[in-house]
């Protein structure tokens, strides 16, 4: 179903072709996915949503869009707890194990062409520890890594990256309190030639820069022209 619809933007209707709502299996339940697949599309990205959101986020639905009309599908899903309407994120393995539902969706409708991993915050980092435990993917894109939790840098949740052999671009606002600025520097510097930071000066855990006023859909489609740029350089 939903093989064609059309977006709002500044007024303007959108026209989105080749989309389809998909439902996935999980050991949770079915969720609810949106595939969107351009003409002559290079490479797919799966983007999971945070801990507080879903799938329909303006932030993602602005990265989704600005990937689309870049020629990268997507693939949105929701985390079953989401998708039933509860707010607390389910435990590690349950959300790993829907990740790796969606991706193997992704994998099955894109033949031969790349599928790159990630997501907002929470859904990045557990698309990084499928792929640290073995899920294929040819990439991951954060969308603000949850680095430790707020005012506890001495936390850290990057045990697992160091484990991952693909391309990771970080995405990561300066003012972000999950993620102090020079400890993201660190770990990238440490991450050596896997991984890729790009810096949204003044940007908290959603990208917002105080005084500027841009909504979050934009922020969105602006990180999907630098993500657009990775997975291009990433040879996709």
């Amino acid at each position: 179903m939903g093989r064609g619809a059309a977006r709002r933007r500044k007024g303007v209707s959108v026209a989105v072709t080749g989309q389809e709502t998909l439902r996935i299996d999980t050991s949770r339940g079915e969720v609810t996915g949106l595939w969107e697949w351009p003409a002559a599309a290079r490479a797919a990205v799966v983007v999971a949503h945070g801990a507080g959101g879903d799938m329909h986020s303006p932030l993602l639905e602005g990265f989704a869009e600005c990937l689309y009309e870049a020629t990268f599908g997507t693939l949105r899903f929701n985390f079953p707890y989401a998708e039933q309407g509860r707010k607390t994120p389910d435990p590690g393995p349950r959300l790993i194990d829907a990740y790796r539902s969606a991706f193997e969706a992704a994998k099955s409708r894109v033949g031969i062409k790349h599928v790159f991993v990630g997501g907002k915050s929470l859904g990045g980092r557990i698309a990084s520890m499928a792929v640290a435990e073995g899920m294929a993917a040819d990439g991951l894109v954060f969308l603000g890594y949850p680095l430790h939790p707020p005012g506890k840098p001495d936390r850290l949740r990057d045990e697992h990256l160091s484990r991952i052999r693909v391309p990771m671009l970080f995405l990561q606002g300066t003012a972000d309190p999950f993620a102090r600025f020079d400890l993201i520097k660190d770990l990238v510097d440490r991450l050596g030639r896997w991984a890729v930071l790009h810096a949204v000066e003044g940007g908290d855990h959603s990208f917002r820069v105080k005084g500027e006023g841009r909504h979050d859909a934009e922020t969105g489609r602006l990180l999907g022209s630098v993500t657009a740029r990775f997975i291009q350089s990433a040879q996709v």
